[in-house]
């Protein structure tokens, strides 16, 4: 089994989300990636580094200290489950709701298959619901 340290589920949240690098999305999300769970606006999967950009590119305007933090990793293979809590504060437009300044706090988790180093596909489940009711209007 491979260190809890030394994944590239670790690698993804940190490069990608937590830091903000979208070339790590090339260099970790293989082109014909598919993402299950995370839509495009016609509502498909999204599909590799260049489909997977612009909903990156949304999440990181509105919450720009985006932190996602694995609290589980289960190796298995060429498959990894993980569990995340994803904090933010919601300080830009990127999803279509104007900024609050709320803080928001919600789970997730997800499957990844690996093939030559990079995520092939992803499947992914994220507490939108909860992340919705604590930016809404009171």
């Amino acid at each position: 089994m491979a260190n809890d340290t030394d994944t590239i589920v670790h690698e993804w949240f940190e490069q990608v989300w937590n830091r903000g690098d979208v070339g790590a999305i090339d260099r970790l999300l293989a082109d014909d990636a598919v993402v299950h769970g995370l839509k495009t606006p016609d509502g498909k999967d999204v599909r590799g580094s260049e489909g997977f950009k612009p909903m990156h590119a949304a999440f990181r305007q509105a919450f720009p200290d985006m932190r996602i933090d694995i609290e589980e990793c289960l190796v298995d293979g060429d498959r990894m489950a993980f569990r995340c809590v994803v904090r933010g504060t919601h300080a830009g437009d990127g999803l279509g709701i104007e900024a609050t300044g709320r803080p928001v706090e919600f789970a997730g988790m997800g499957f990844i298959r690996v093939r030559d180093g990079k995520i092939a596909e992803a499947w992914n489940t994220f507490d939108f619901q909860a992340m919705s009711a604590q930016l809404a209007s009171d």
